[in-house]
C-alpha cells in the first residue's frame, strides 16, 4: 500500500525578485486607462491598503511578507524530507507557456525522463540567466497514474516531452522555493497541469489584463475544469496512489485570488474575504464547500488558481484526513492571498 503526504505552496512570481520589485504588478495595474479617478492616488484606497503600501510603495511590508512566506515554505519543505516521498505530483497552471494555442488540455501528466529549467530574470539568489536546473521525472509513475485515471473515467491527457517551455513557473518555482535555501532538491517531479485559466487562456495569453485591447465576449475561450471535475479528480489521484507501491507527494502549487484576475476590485487588490471563507472550510474539513463552488465564483472573485486547490483538497477528502497545518497569508498589494497546507499521513 503507497503512503501519501499532502501539500499546499504558493509560487508566486515577485518572490524570486528582491523586495524592492515585489509590488510591480500593482504598479502595472495602477497603468489601467479605465481605473476609476478615485484610486489613481493612495488617498482613495482602502485604509489597510494605504497602510501596507508605507512611505516606500511597498518595500518594507514586502520584507515582512517575504519572511511569512518563507517560514511557510521552510515547513513544507521539512514536511517533505521528514516523509522522503519517491517522488512529488505538482499540481499547476500552465499560463501560456507550454500549452497555446495549438493545443490546450483540460489537464495533463508530464511523463517526462527529467526537467530542465533556468531561474527567474534578475533573481533573488543572483543566478545568471543562463544557469540551468535539472529535476528528475519519473515515467513509469507518471504512466500509472495517467492510466488509472483514464480507467477511472477521466480522459487524462499525458506528454513524454515539451512542446514550447521546458517546465512552466508553477513547477520550476515550486521547485526553487522548496529549496530557497540552496540544500539540493533531491526528490523526482511530475508534473500535472491544469487549466486554471479557462476563458482567458489564450485570449489573455494566461497573464496580465490587456487595458488597450481587452478581448470582446466573443473572443474568450472555453472555460476551464469544473471545481467538482478537478476535486474528483484528485480524489482518484490519491485512490490510485494509495493502491501503489510508492510513497507519494502530492501538491497544490499557486496562490488563491489574483489581483489581475479581479475585476470586481478594479484589479488592484484579491478577494481576501472569498479566499478566507474557502480557508475557513477547508481548515474545518468541510471539503462539499470546496467540491460545490461554483465556477462563476472562482471566475468572479480571480480565484482560477484554487483548481489546483481543488485537486489536493479532493485528495484530503478521499483520504478522510484534515489539515495537520494552515497559514493564511494575506495582502492588499502584493496581487495574491497565499495558503499553505501540511497534511502529513497519520502516526
Amino acid at each position: 500500500m503507497g503512503e501519501i503526504l499532502a501539500v499546499g505552496i504558493t509560487h508566486y512570481p515577485p518572490l524570486a525578485g528582491s523586495d524592492e520589485t515585489m509590488s510591480w504588478i500593482l504598479k502595472r495595474m495602477l497603468q489601467n486607462p479605465h481605473l476609476p479617478e478615485k484610486f489613481r492616488s493612495t488617498h482613495g484606497w482602502p485604509e489597510a491598503m494605504r497602510a501596507e503600501w508605507g512611505n516606500d510603495e511597498g518595500t518594507s511590508a514586502a520584507h515582512v511578507h517575504r519572511e511569512r512566506l518563507l517560514q511557510s515554505l521552510r515547513k513544507a519543505r521539512a514536511q517533505i524530507d521528514a516523509f522522503r516521498p519517491d517522488f512529488i505530483v505538482v499540481w499547476g497552471d500552465d499560463q501560456y507557456e507550454n500549452f497555446r494555442e495549438d493545443v490546450i488540455p483540460p489537464y495533463c501528466i508530464y511523463a517526462h525522463e527529467s526537467f530542465e529549467f533556468a531561474p527567474p530574470a534578475h533573481n533573488v539568489w543572483n543566478d545568471a540567466p543562463d544557469k540551468k536546473f535539472r529535476s528528475l521525472g519519473n515515467v513509469a509513475a507518471a504512466k500509472y497514474l495517467a492510466g488509472g485515471l483514464i480507467e477511472a473515467g477521466f480522459d487524462t491527457a499525458y506528454s513524454y516531452k515539451p512542446l514550447h517551455h521546458p517546465l512552466g513557473h508553477a513547477f520550476a518555482n515550486a521547485v526553487l522555493y522548496l529549496d530557497y535555501d540552496r540544500k539540493g532538491f533531491p526528490y523526482p517531479i511530475i508534473p500535472f497541469a491544469i487549466n486554471c485559466y479557462g476563458r482567458r487562456v489564450i485570449a489573455q495569453r494566461g497573464g496580465l489584463p490587456a487595458f488597450e485591447n481587452p478581448p470582446s465576449e466573443a473572443q474568450l475561450d472555453p472555460p476551464a475544469p469544473t471545481p467538482r471535475r478537478l476535486f474528483d479528480l484528485g480524489a482518484a489521484t490519491a485512490r490510485i496512489f494509495a493502491d501503489s507501491p510508492w510513497r507519494v507527494a502530492l501538491m497544490a502549487s499557486s496562490g488563491w485570488s489574483h489581483a489581475f484576475l479581479t475585476a470586481k476590485n478594479n484589479f488592484l487588490y484579491p478577494d481576501t474575504p472569498a479566499d478566507r471563507a474557502l480557508f475557513e472550510a477547508l481548515r474545518a474539513g468541510n471539503y462539499d464547500a470546496w467540491r460545490n463552488y461554483p465556477a462563476s465564483s472562482v471566475e468572479a472573485s480571480g480565484q482560477q488558481e484554487i483548481l489546483n486547490w481543488m485537486c489536493i483538497v479532493g485528495v484530503l477528502a478521499e483520504l478522510k484526513r484534515k489539515p495537520a497545518e494552515t497559514e493564511f497569508i494575506d495582502t492588499w498589494i502584493f496581487n495574491s492571498s497565499k495558503c499553505f497546507l501540511m497534511a502529513p499521513p497519520p502516526r
